[in-house]
C-alpha cells in the first residue's frame, strides 16, 4: 500500500487536519447530504471526535459511482464455479505462494506455532486477497466506505459501522485517514481486513511497536493467524470432502441455499442418496453443496474448517477456493 510506506511520517497528520477549514457546499458529502449530520453527531457521542474534524474529512470523501457497481456484482455471485475457480487457481498464484512461504518461513512457523494455523492456509488467504500483496486495491478507504455507508442502502448500515471503525484506528495508529488505499469494499493491507477486523484481529507479530498490515508482511501473518484462531479453527482437521449422489431425493441435501448456518447430519444426506468419500460420523452436522464445474457437478461436504473459512468471506466458492490453493501450494512446496 504505498500511500502508507512512511508510517511515522503521517504521526501528525490527523492533527494537521483538524485545523482545515472545509468546503462543504462543494463536497459530495457535505452537510447537504441528509447522511452527514447524523453520522458526525454520533462520532462525537460514542468516540468523541469534535464535529468540525468529521465534517472536514467527509467534505473530502468522493463518491464512486464504479464502487457501488463493483459491489453490485462480486464475482462469486454473477460466476459459476468453473470460471471463478480458474481467477484463483493457476500455476502463477501456486508459484507465488511457494515464494511467499519461503521468504517468510519463520513467521508462518511461529503463527503456527502459537495460533494453531496452517502455513498454507495463511498463505493461501493472502494469496488469494492480494497476490501475495501484488494488488492491495487502489480505492481511498475514506471514499469507499463513505460512498457505501452513504450511498449504498442494501448495507449501508455496516458500512457506517465501518467507516466509524476507520476513523477510531487511524486516530489510534496517528495515521492520515484520507491517505489510506484499499479495496471498493474498504479491505485494507495484505489480508484485506475491513476496519472492524483489523481492531479485533490484526496483530503486531514482530514486536515492532506498529500494528501494520499494509506493509508488514510479519504482522499481515500473525494477523490472519490470529483472526482463524479467534474463529476455532481446528489445527489438522478435514476441510471439505467431495462426495457423489444418486436417486431423486439428494437435492434435499443441499445446505448451500438456505445460508451458510444450515447444516444437515450426515445419516440424513446418506439417506437422500449421498455418498460421502470420507469417514464421518452420522450424527455429524455439516454443509452439503454442488459446483458447476462446465459439463457437470461436482457435490461436496464442508465441515467445521470449511464455514470457519467463510467466516473471512461469506461465500462457499471462496472458502472452497482457498482450501484448494493451501493444498496446491503445500504440495508444490514439498516437492
Amino acid at each position: 500500500m504505498n500511500t502508507v510506506s512512511g508510517w511515522l511520517r503521517h504521526k501528525t497528520a490527523v492533527v494537521v487536519l483538524a485545523g482545515f477549514s472545509p468546503v462543504l457546499l462543494a463536497s459530495d458529502y457535505g452537510e447537504d447530504h441528509a447522511a452527514v449530520a447524523p453520522f458526525v453527531a454520533e462520532m462525537q457521542a460514542e468516540h468523541g471526535f469534535p464535529p468540525k474534524y468529521v465534517k472536514s474529512l467527509l467534505a473530502q470523501a468522493e463518491r464512486k459511482q464504479s464502487i457501488i457497481d463493483a459491489i453490485s456484482r462480486p464475482a462469486e455471485r454473477v460466476r459459476p464455479w468453473h470460471e471463478y475457480r480458474k481467477i484463483f487457481i493457476t500455476d502463477k498464484r501456486i508459484a507465488g505462494g511457494v515464494e511467499f512461504w519461503e521468504r517468510n518461513a519463520e513467521a508462518l512457523a511461529r503463527a503456527e506455532q502459537e495460533y494453531g494455523v496452517e502455513p498454507e492456509v495463511i498463505v493461501a488467504i493472502i494469496g488469494v486477497e492480494t497476490f501475495y500483496g501484488g494488488n492491495k486495491g487502489s480505492h481511498r478507504v475514506i471514499d469507499a466506505l463513505t460512498t457505501l455507508g452513504f450511498d449504498y442502502p442494501p448495507r449501508a448500515e455496516f458500512f457506517r459501522r465501518q467507516l466509524k471503525s476507520y476513523l477510531v484506528l487511524a486516530r489510534e495508529q496517528q495515521v492520515d485517514p484520507l491517505s489510506l488505499t484499499g479495496s471498493y469494499a474498504g479491505a485494507m493491507g495484505f489480508p484485506q481486513f475491513i476496519p472492524s477486523s483489523y481492531q479485533a484481529f490484526a496483530v503486531d507479530f514482530d514486536d515492532d511497536g506498529q500494528v501494520d498490515i499494509w506493509n508488514n508482511q510479519v504482522d499481515a501473518i500473525g494477523s490472519v493467524a490470529n483472526y482463524f484462531a479467534e474463529h476455532k479453527w481446528k489445527h489438522g482437521d478435514t476441510v471439505a470432502v467431495q462426495a457423489t449422489v444418486s436417486g431423486e431425493q439428494f437435492s434435499k441435501g443441499l445446505t448451500i441455499a438456505e445460508g451458510l448456518e444450515a447444516r444437515r447430519s450426515v445419516a440424513a444426506l446418506k439417506e437422500l442418496g449421498w455418498d460421502i468419500q470420507h469417514e464421518l460420523a452420522d450424527e455429524a452436522e455439516v454443509m452439503a453443496f454442488e459446483f458447476d464445474v462446465g459439463e457437470s457437478m461436482e457435490y461436496w461436504i464442508g465441515l467445521h474448517n470449511l464455514h470457519v473459512i467463510t467466516r473471512y468471506n461469506r461465500s462457499v466458492m471462496y472458502a472452497m477456493v482457498v482450501h484448494q490453493l493451501a493444498d496446491l501450494i503445500r504440495e508444490a512446496r514439498d516437492q
